[in-house]
Parts: structure tokens; C-alpha cells; sequence
């Protein structure tokens, strides 16, 4: 590589980065990263739709992921590249230095767009927190409290049931009060499993109220609880998927950053190089 001459005229406290430049670079970056973010939003939205054939989880992870690499991409070279071409030429520094300035504006650019971008998500954020979250403050606290409560509360229920259960269900109950006291032992399902004593007793209490013979209410009673665990089957696996979707996600996120950080160094050096052909 070509090396300049040197100039003793050159102060040598000047700073290597110019800020003016690497500002600039960093504003186009940020500016790019959020039109192409709108874009990408409205792709987004025009794949999905409320009648169905919706991409899976995973599928449309993978293209948001996609997508978000080639937002830095983009916004990562122009903004380094800005950053690097704009920067003054000086004379009297090493070719090996020219270079490496270069890049580190670049790299410097690249570094100020994603503080900025954190700090504009970040502040929105915060003030939709500030607004709406400190009125609804109050609200979600008392409702953690009764939810709270009325968990416990639940549990003592049913606790207060199986202390005073007789061998065969009351006939003094109304259909309300039996469907309330089934009501909590198949919630026990959700959790875990029905003991033998509360299945035999969800059984006679069917048996009870629908004439059925017992064969055929401890049938009905299997079926119903079976159902019920596939339900919670599928909330757990949706749940499961959608942490899977996330943690891909994030590591997407962090390997684009990691390549944006990289093309803002190489536009950075391409740009300087380009500066001093001319």
C-alpha cells in the first residue's frame, strides 16, 4: 500500500476520529435502519392474515431474521462508508494508520447508530411506561393481589371439600354447587394428576346428576380429563415454541449486529481509500 509523506506540520494532538463525520454516518445509519424497518413491518403484515394460512413460528422467525440482517447490512455500509469518506485527509500519517482510522470511524459510526437506536427504543418505551404504565400501576398491582387470592382461595376450597366429602356425593346439592365443586377437582388436573379418591367421586357425582350407570360416568370422566390435559399439552408446547422463536431470535439479532459492526469497518476503509484517489 501507497504510504504518504510526511508532514512535521501536522499537530500531534489531532484527534484520529472526526466526529463531524462519524455523526453523520451514524444519523444516515439510523435513518436507513428505521425506513427499512417500516418496510420489513409491512411485509410483515401482508403475510399474515385473520382467515388463516399464516407461515409457522419458526418460518417467519427466519425471515424476520433475514430481514434484519440485511437491515445492517445496508445501513451498516452506508453509514461506515460515510463515515470514512467524509473524514479530512491528513498528511504526514502512515498509509497502515490512514487505514486503520478509517475503519475505526466506521466502526465508531456503526457504534453511535446502535446506541441511538437503543436509546430512541428505549425512550419510547419508557414513556409508554411512564403514560399508561403508572396509571395502570395501581390496577395491576390489585389485580396480581386478587389473582393471588383467589388462587389460594381455590386451593382452600377444595382443601374445605375434601375435609368434609361424605362417601357418595350430597343430594342436597344444587346443579350449581356440584358443577362448582367439580369445577375444582378437575382444576387440580391442570397441575398434576387426579387422585383415584377424586376421579371415583367425579364419577358418582355424574352418575348422580345424569342417571348415567357408573361404567359409563367414570367413562365420561376419563374422556373429560383427557381432554383437559391435551389442552394443557398445547399451551405448553405453544408456549414452549414461542420461547424457542424468541431465543432464535435474539441470537439473530446479535450475529447481525456482530456482521453490521463488521461491514462498518470495511465501508469505513472503502470509503477513506475512495477520499484519497481523488
Amino acid at each position: 500500500m501507497a504510504e504518504h509523506i510526511i508532514d512535521t506540520a501536522v499537530p500531534p494532538y489531532r484527534s484520529g476520529i472526526a466526529w463531524g463525520p462519524v455523526l453523520g454516518g451514524a444519523v444516515v445509519a439510523v435513518a436507513l435502519t428505521a425506513l427499512l424497518a417500516a418496510i420489513g413491518s409491512g411485509f410483515g403484515l401482508a403475510s399474515l392474515s385473520a382467515y388463516g394460512g399464516n407461515p409457522s413460528a419458526t418460518s417467519f422467525t427466519v425471515i424476520a431474521a433475514i430481514w434484519l440482517l440485511v437491515m445492517q447490512w445496508v445501513s451498516s455500509f452506508f453509514g461506515g462508508y460515510l463515515a470514512g469518506r467524509l473524514r479530512p485527509g491528513w498528511g504526514g500519517v502512515h498509509g497502515d494508520e490512514v487505514m486503520f482510522r478509517d475503519t475505526a470511524c466506521g466502526l465508531v459510526a456503526w457504534a453511535t447508530a446502535t446506541l441511538l437506536i437503543v436509546a430512541i427504543v428505549g425512550s419510547g418505551a419508557t414513556s409508554l411506561i411512564g403514560g399508561a404504565g403508572r396509571a395502570a400501576a395501581g390496577a395491576m398491582g390489585s389485580a396480581a393481589s386478587g389473582a393471588a387470592q383467589s388462587a389460594s382461595g381455590a386451593a382452600n376450597t377444595y382443601l374445605t371439600d375434601s375435609l368434609f366429602r361424605g362417601g357418595t356425593p350430597s343430594a342436597q346439592e344444587t346443579p350449581a354447587e356440584s358443577k362448582a365443586e367439580a369445577g375444582r377437582i378437575l382444576a387440580t388436573a391442570a397441575v398434576g394428576d387426579i387422585s383415584q379418591a377424586d376421579h371415583d367421586y367425579l364419577a358418582q357425582m355424574v352418575a348422580a346428576r345424569t342417571n348415567m350407570a357408573p361404567a359409563d360416568a367414570a367413562k365420561r370422566v376419563d374422556a373429560v380429563i383427557a381432554t383437559e390435559k391435551q389442552a394443557v399439552e398445547k399451551t405448553k408446547q405453544a408456549a414452549e415454541a414461542a420461547r424457542k422463536a424468541a431465543s432464535s431470535f435474539a441470537l439473530f439479532t446479535g450475529f447481525a449486529r456482530l456482521v453490521g459492526a463488521f461491514i462498518a469497518c470495511v465501508a469505513g476503509a472503502i470509503g477513506g481509500r475512495q477520499r484519497d484517489a481523488f
